[in-house]
């Protein structure tokens, strides 16, 4: 995992140097203290380049030998398109099927969510990240992820479609082959 080195100066430079384009005067009140206020919310915006996803998520051994369907919904999330570094907002849906006693924490999973999308990121590389840590970290029977967003770059430039929402999944395991299986975690995504 490469270091996430943020340069706060850096960024507020090239703050400034954008809003020099614009022809706005950075002495004008409002704008004063925005290169300081746009350069921190990058930061933080992007602060999931600093966490190995994979130690994030570790089993949770339980006595319990749980093998059913373990869902997740409606993880609230935003993240910034890394081609014109505007926001998409949404929900992420993550279902997984545990081996017999290997769980994880349902936070876990929400902050998996978290940590891929805050990054400069593609909607369906977030979908597929998040399928391939769990497959990799638990190695359930199977995990499948649905990510559905509206990308404020359709919205509000080029085709300028307000609502429109994009879907992606990813499919891993007993989701792939077993087409019952998916159905009912499509049905649970639907019908609660």
């Amino acid at each position: 995992m490469k270091t996430f080195n943020f340069d706060e100066k850096k960024a507020q430079q090239a703050i400034e140097l954008l809003l020099e384009s614009f022809g706005e005067d950075l002495n004008r009140e409002g704008i004063q203290r925005t290169p300081a206020r746009v350069a921190k919310f990058y930061k933080e915006a992007l602060s999931g380049n600093a966490v190995d996803p994979l130690k994030l998520i570790s089993a949770h051994y339980t006595t319990e030998d749980y093998e059913e369907i373990i869902l997740v919904r409606d993880v609230s999330f935003y993240s910034l398109c890394e081609h014109h570094l505007l926001p998409f907002l949404g929900k992420a849906h993550v279902a997984y099927i545990p081996q017999k006693d290997k769980i994880i924490g349902v936070s876990k999973l929400v902050r998996l969510v978290e940590v891929f999308a805050n990054r400069l990121q593609l909607q369906e590389r977030l979908t597929k990240q998040v399928a391939d840590t769990v497959m990799q970290s638990i190695e359930p029977h199977g995990v499948m992820v649905v990510v559905e967003a509206e990308h404020l770059c359709m919205t509000m430039c080029g085709v300028k479609k307000q609502g429109s929402k994009m879907i992606t999944s990813a499919m891993r395991g007993i989701f792939l082959k077993d087409v019952r299986t998916r159905a009912e975690v499509m049905s649970l995504l639907k019908g609660l």
